[in-house]
C-alpha cells in the first residue's frame, strides 16, 4: 500500500499507527486491546459532538488495523 493510500485510509502511515498507537505507553502497560477501546471511545465522542464523518471513518480504520495486526500476531504463534 502506498503512503497516499494509507493516508487516505487512516489519516497517517501504517508505520505511524504502529509507533503512535501500537507501541504507545498505553499499549505497553494495558495492552493493545485497551488502545482499541480508547479509539472507539474517541469515535463515540466524535459522533456525539457531530464530528466529521471522514475523521470518524479514519479512526475506525485505525482501530480495525490494530485488531487485524493483533489477530495476525496471534495466528503466527
Amino acid at each position: 500500500m502506498t503512503d497516499y493510500a494509507e493516508t487516505k485510509m487512516y489519516g497517517m502511515s501504517v508505520e505511524s499507527i504502529r509507533m503512535q498507537y501500537m507501541n504507545s505507553i498505553t499499549a505497553k502497560l494495558s495492552g493493545q486491546e485497551m488502545v482499541v477501546m480508547s479509539i472507539l471511545s474517541d469515535v463515540q465522542e466524535l459522533v456525539a459532538m457531530g464530528g466529521r464523518p471522514e475523521t470518524v471513518r479514519k479512526q475506525l480504520n485505525i482501530a480495525k488495523f490494530i485488531l487485524c495486526e493483533m489477530q495476525d500476531a496471534k495466528e503466527s504463534v
